[in-house]
């Protein structure tokens, strides 16, 4: 649904990191390039799409092994993040639930070229199950708005379809650096009923205003901002760089709040779960803001394969902290011949 766009395991740039991986763009690209690249992009996505799902969600399986295997940037990423998070489990089974996780998230991202192709009828298909409905229900009663907090779980491009086919909604999105890029997310992400918005002073204006005139409003709140954007609370037991936004967008508006995320379940098909936010989430403070981070991580474990820890959650860290960068130096670079352990 929301949150940054990049591929796979891509970050900004370290500034330690080797010039040759800076990736430094033009600041004015050609826009008639980038329409080009972004029709060519949406082309590539409809003819994946044509493809069964099995199929896709097969080769990305496989990717995901391979890249584990290679002991890929991902793969390395994803390790370190669990080393952070996951105390308690030993280094094989912190080797093994990443490579589970990158499996699971390479299926979901070929599957998701299909779920943007197809007709959203078709693409909801894929929810054999929904549960906690009536949460949305009574949030929906009495005229107010609602903030959907969704958590990089299941498959969230897939929850928007369903969100959107209770209600019109309006979903929070960082544009990624290309134009070319920025383009083709906002076209495949302009579902009938979901109204993408960029993450700007203007895009949080047009929130304000939905919310305000009892609007549904989606955002991925467990995304490292840019530094400055956020403010520092507990993640998983690490200080971890947390979007104010939610919370005080919560506050401001008095909208109801809850949060929804899909779950792959055993015969292939998504399960829809609303639940309850937690009243202490609306607010400027860090209280807010660590009983959002809770409430990520309650999501976040009931299946640790299907959460999305392929990038740098904790790449910025408060001033003094030791180390400064936990990903630097091994997390950075092409595939490495250090062992998997």
């Amino acid at each position: 649904m929301l949150g940054p766009v990049r591929r796979v395991g891509q970050s900004r740039a370290d500034p330690r990191a080797p010039a040759a991986r800076l990736g430094v763009m033009s600041a004015s690209p050609d826009p008639l390039f980038a329409r080009l690249k972004a029709r060519l992009l949406l082309a590539l996505t409809w003819l994946a799409g044509r493809l069964p799902r099995r199929w896709l969600r097969g080769a990305g399986a496989r990717i995901g092994a391979r890249s584990a295997r290679r002991n890929s940037r991902d793969f390395r990423i994803t390790r370190r993040n669990l080393e952070l998070t996951a105390t308690g489990t030993t280094q094989g089974e912190r080797a093994a639930l990443a490579e589970a996780i990158l499996a699971h998230t390479w299926a979901t991202l070929l599957e998701t070229l299909r779920v943007w192709s197809r007709p959203p009828t078709e693409a909801l298909q894929l929810v054999g199950a929904v549960h906690g409905l009536e949460h949305y229900r009574a949030a929906r009663e009495g005229g107010r708005g609602l903030m959907i907090a969704t958590p990089h779980y299941g498959n969230w491009e897939l929850l928007a379809l369903y969100l959107a086919s209770l209600d019109p909604l309006a979903v929070l999105y960082r544009p990624p650096d290309s134009r070319a890029g920025d383009l083709y997310m906002h076209r495949v992400r302009s579902a009938p009923g979901v109204t993408p918005v960029r993450a700007d002073a203007n895009g949080v204006r047009q929130l304000v205003k939905r919310l305000r005139g009892g609007g549904v409003v989606g955002i991925l709140p467990d995304q490292q901002p840019k530094a400055g954007e956020g403010e520092f609370a507990p993640f998983f037991g690490q200080p971890a760089l947390t979007m104010t936004l939610y919370s005080k967008l919560a506050a401001r508006t008095g909208a109801a709040m809850l949060v929804a995320f899909t779950e792959l379940q055993a015969d292939g098909r998504y399960a829809v779960h609303f639940q309850p936010m937690p009243v202490a989430v609306a607010g400027d403070d860090p209280a807010a803001l660590a009983a959002l981070n809770r409430t990520i991580e309650a999501v976040a474990s009931r299946d640790p394969s299907q959460y999305q820890w392929t990038y740098k959650r904790f790449k910025i860290r408060p001033p003094g902290t030791v180390p400064d960068n936990p990903y630097w130096p091994d997390c950075y670079g092409r595939a490495s011949p250090r062992s998997r352990g």
